[in-house]
């Protein structure tokens, strides 16, 4: 008999309010589901419905308010300090220093030993298609490589978690689809949990493991369901009638059917 795993992330009835002064704002009214180990959740939701808020708590950077939150288990306890790595919508690359070391930034904060970090950094930024790139400063890359090397700089130091707040919303098109096929290998070959936040529907079903639907703010989840779609995932998918399903599903969650 396979022996149950507990979630790595456990949230009931989550809830965040933001005061200044009198006024009151609910950020999030109630936000409920588990992320297993190496999962890959996507929470989508319009713009402004607390999505980012949401990983704020899940950082460690703010906390809630209400509901529970449980994260790591007794016998693997969870430092946000130490076990989140994150990624933006922006790549936020200190522009004065080498990808290499941009790469290397939480290692060094988190006084890491930094010739095993350096060795991890050139390792990760092979698997993130950058190796040649080590020397180079952010201006000399392109705005998908740069994110490529953020990806890497938030594994550097080996977290348990990953959190991902719009990180291709920037790009074009046609590097964001191909960014989605390069996070799916990345993600599979880390073997990391990564909560990923997204407005883009399409984004959502093709990336995540299982969707979290949150409607317009105060975040309120409306679903949370896996996407049963086959790994490895490739672009022709989105032609299938399960993946127009989920969409669809989603679509009318927001009110946009």
């Amino acid at each position: 008999m396979t022996a149950a795993v507990d979630p790595f992330i456990h949230l009931v009835g989550v809830s965040k309010t933001y005061r200044s002064g009198r006024k009151q704002h609910l950020a999030i009214s109630d936000a409920s589901f588990d992320v297993m180990p190496g999962e890959l959740v996507a929470l989508v939701g319009p713009s402004g419905c607390g999505k980012s808020t949401l990983l704020k708590i899940l950082s460690g950077l703010h906390p809630h308010d209400g509901g529970e939150l449980r994260m790591g288990s007794a016998t693997h306890p969870f430092d946000p300090a130490r076990d989140v790595g994150m990624v933006f919508q922006a790549p936020l690359l200190l522009k004065w220093r080498r990808i290499i070391d941009n790469v290397l930034l939480p290692a060094e904060l988190l006084g890491l030993p930094m010739r095993e970090a350096r060795e991890r950094a050139r390792s990760l930024m092979a698997m993130v298609g950058l190796a040649g790139y080590e020397e180079k400063y952010p201006y000399e890359l392109s705005g998908g490589m740069q994110q490529r090397a953020a990806i890497a700089r938030s594994l550097v130091h080996d977290p348990k978690l990953v959190l991902m707040d719009e990180p291709f919303g920037a790009l074009d098109a046609l590097t964001r689809e191909k960014m989605n096929l390069e996070l799916l290998r990345i993600w599979k070959e880390s073997g990391k949990t990564i909560v990923f936040v997204t407005h883009g529907i399409s984004e959502a079903v093709f990336l995540g493991t299982r969707v979290v639907v949150f409607t317009a703010g105060p975040a309120r989840m409306a679903d949370n369901f896996e996407i049963e779609l086959p790994h490895p995932r490739t672009l022709d998918i989105k032609t299938h009638e399960r993946f127009g399903a989920y969409t669809r599903r989603i679509y009318k969650l927001l009110g946009m059917d």
